[in-house]
């Protein structure tokens, strides 16, 4: 999909790797709508966009808000125009323990954020991506959806379902002008964590663990768009995990096991 010209909903985008797809996108002259449950870090992205020049809405929501999400698409539409793309971004992690100790409301709102939030929105802006001379949608996945991470094991469950969800999709929509794309970074520098109400671990730029520049990601995220790529690995973690998971996944949990376990104690 041709990106400049384009209306571009992007989630999350009140920091990190949402905020980097904004600026990416802007470069490249998209018009975004930036939507994030936080007022205060929605708004200075807002005046980033504007310093490079950029045209954008502010939606405030969030995406697990079925009301709000269902509102979401004719806001966009009043105030920037037509949606031509949509990525799910917004996403958080959950507590750092064990299943055993993981309460289910904590599980519930991973769910609801990571995978339930994501269906809404698509179903939501869907119907109008399918009249559009091209379209596209990318969804946020992670590494975590094929390398089982100890003290993350609803999380990956969440995000294996945007797996299967988005390749599902994106088999629907062979025979429509809407591209599809599903992403799976490995550990990027942001405050994911922060953003999801823990203190700083592996997930984060505050941890010893390497990890992928947010800019970088989200230039490989907006290329993915622009190419029509079905699937996309970002960082050397990802991209080594994804090959050991598929060549003996008993061995590639073992190797996250040692790198992870630490952090359970």
């Amino acid at each position: 999909m041709e990106i400049q010209g384009k209306v571009v909903v992007v989630t999350g985008a009140g920091s990190g790797m949402g905020r980097e797809l904004a600026l990416e996108l802007v470069r490249r002259k998209a018009k975004v709508a930036l939507v994030d449950f936080r007022k205060d870090t929605l708004a200075e992205t807002v005046n980033l966009v504007e310093a490079l020049g950029g045209t954008c809405s502010s939606h405030v929501l969030d995406v697990s808000d079925a009301k709000a999400v269902l509102a979401l698409p004719a806001q966009v539409k009043k105030a920037i125009g037509e949606v031509d793309a949509l990525i799910n971004n917004a996403g958080i992690i959950q507590p750092f323990v064990k299943v055993n100790e993981l309460s289910l409301e904590d599980a519930h709102h991973v769910m609801n954020v990571n995978f339930t939030g994501p269906l809404m929105l698509t179903k939501a802006f869907l119907p109008g991506l399918i009249t559009r001379p091209e379209a596209h949608i990318l969804n946020v996945s992670s590494m975590g959806a094929y390398a089982p991470v100890p003290g993350q094991s609803v999380y990956g469950a969440s995000k294996a379902a945007i797996k299967l969800f988005t390749e599902g999709l994106r088999s629907e929509l062979l025979n429509t002008k809407v591209g599809v794309t599903v992403v799976f970074p490995g550990a990027i520098a942001t405050n994911i964590a922060a953003n999801s109400g823990m203190k700083a671990t592996a997930f984060s730029s505050e941890s010893s663990f390497p990890t992928t520049a947010a800019d970088l990601a989200a230039r490989q995220m907006v290329d993915a768009i622009s190419k029509n790529q079905p699937r996309l690995v970002i960082g050397k973690d990802a991209k080594t995990m994804d090959f050991l998971s598929r060549l003996n996944p008993v061995y590639a949990a073992k190797v996250i096991y040692k790198q992870m376990a630490s952090l359970l104690k």
